[in-house]
């Protein structure tokens, strides 16, 4: 591209933000309930989950289905569904293990039954979605990572070509360029790979809202606007105090996630990661035609700097990603939800991909934090002989892991021993993150060799490799 285009087409994807509102898109819907009043005085209850994301909501949902008879108590610092639950990008996948290539590698002799576990768990959200008529946009139409580099669509074939000797390409399609683009028109897209079954596109807030919804009409106790701020023994249960109250329980389930957990020693396993998107206005017949599409999967490309998109059910363009910004001391504020010069990277990545569609809008810029940890899926404890469980690390793939999180630690409170909780995965921990300054130094270098590897064939420097040997790593 000449100087003079390039500047104009620099000018033309920056006015594309001008009207684009610093909130996320999903939930300002006007389906959005009414919060529950906050907890003043003191609760009893069997069991108090703590969080009101997918990771809480689910665990109470399922706790009642398993046992009607179970006295349930959820907490949630704000409104359920305003942290990452109600800001992700809508993709409900059946990899528990953030995608196979990572499950393959950490846990290799486990990863038949981990994918099947996943593939059961996406079924099981799929039915319940339906049992509690929650109107979520679900659409299992799947995912395509795709190629944007020659050595990308080499790597996407040889990948294939492995999954299929080893049984596990059931439902999974090598694209090549022409296949690729036929399905969605990009001229950047050299190949791809379709799952055609192991990802949903949902919205994200609506299925938190419909989670709360079911939870109440099954008795659960929701409190909305109660930040948890302490957790002890008490008698032969556990307490937890609130601003206002507090609840007595005999278990505890903690699905804090990204907040600094009640439990002191699990904070180290996580850090916080700022993750951005771009909603655009929704698309005319003309330009949907102009990009195909027409099965609506889920898309990811396939650097280590990753976009992903989607369509929303109004036929909106919705892309993030790249951008995973980490603050010194794993800060999270307010203030970090909103990044003009990440919107402007992606509003100028997304106009390379599609230039067909010059001349969109966006609607609508958001950030919002994501905990991960260094094996890039979620971990698993107990605390206070086993009264008090715990899941965190999702990094970013919680929408559908989060039900079965959910289960493993109904599990673990209930002491079962069940596929779930035999699994090595469930059994053992990440290693943690340092403390700082240590912490933000090796993700700094981490974050810059990735760009490097690139922007140069993908090839991995010493740093990385390393990384690789000791099965450390950051992602979002």
């Amino acid at each position: 591209m000449a100087p003079s285009a390039m500047s104009r087409g620099k000018d033309s994807w920056i006015s594309s933000l001008s009207e684009a509102q610093p909130v996320p898109y999903w939930l300002e819907d006007p389906g959005k309930p009414d919060a529950e009043p906050a907890l003043t005085g003191t609760e009893t209850c069997d069991l108090l989950v703590v969080g009101g994301g997918y990771s809480g909501l689910w665990t109470a949902l399922n706790a009642k289905e398993r046992d009607p008879q179970r006295d349930v108590v959820l907490l949630e610092g704000r409104e359920v569904g305003w942290a990452a639950s109600g800001r992700n990008g809508g993709f409900c996948a059946a990899s528990l293990t953030h995608g196979l290539p990572n499950g393959l590698t950490r846990w290799p002799d486990e990863i038949q039954r981990l994918e099947e576990l996943g593939r059961r768990n996406l079924d099981e959200i799929e039915s319940a979605v339906a049992r509690h008529g929650i109107d979520c946009d679900f659409e299992r139409t799947g995912e395509i990572d795709v190629a944007t580099e020659t050595y990308q669509a080499w790597e996407l074939r040889d990948w294939h070509r492995e999954l299929e000797e080893k049984g596990l390409a059931d439902g999974v399609e090598f694209l090549d360029a022409d296949a690729v683009r036929e399905q969605v028109n990009s001229p950047t897209f050299e190949a791809g790979l379709w799952d055609r079954r192991g990802v949903a596109m949902l919205h994200p807030a609506k299925l938190v809202w419909g989670l709360k919804r079911a939870c109440l009409r099954l008795g659960v106790r929701v409190y909305e606007h109660t930040p948890a701020l302490s957790l002890k023994q008490y008698g032969a249960g556990m307490a937890v105090r609130t601003p206002y109250g507090a609840v007595r329980a005999r278990q505890v389930a903690l699905g804090t996630n990204i907040f600094p957990s009640l439990l002191r020693r699990v904070r180290s396993y996580t850090v916080p990661v700022y993750d951005y998107a771009l909603m655009t206005e929704p698309l005319s017949t003309d330009q949907l035609a102009s990009i195909g599409w027409k099965n609506r999967q889920g898309l990811g490309d396939s650097a280590n700097q990753f976009h992903y998109f989607r369509l929303s059910a109004d036929n909106r363009i919705l892309w993030g990603g790249y951008d995973a910004i980490h603050h010194y001391g794993g800060r999270v504020r307010a203030e970090y939800d909103d990044r003009p010069e990440t919107y402007a990277k992606l509003a100028g990545h997304f106009f390379t991909c599609f230039p067909q569609l010059e001349g969109v809008r966006f609607t609508h810029a958001w950030g919002g934090a994501i905990d991960t940890c260094s094996r890039f899926s979620a971990f698993f404890g107990t605390a206070h002989q086993g009264k008090v469980a715990y899941a965190a690390g999702y990094t970013g793939l919680g929408v559908g892991a989060t039900r079965f999180g959910a289960d493993v630690m109904l599990d673990l409170l209930d002491g079962e021993r069940t596929e779930r909780t035999e699994l090595e995965m469930v059994r053992k921990k990440p290693l943690p993150f340092p403390p700082e300054p240590f912490a933000w130094t090796g993700i700094a270098l981490t974050k810059w060799s990735l760009a490097r590897a690139d922007a140069h064939g993908g090839r991995r420097n010493l740093w990385l490799r390393t990384m690789d040997r000791l099965g450390l790593g950051f992602d979002s």
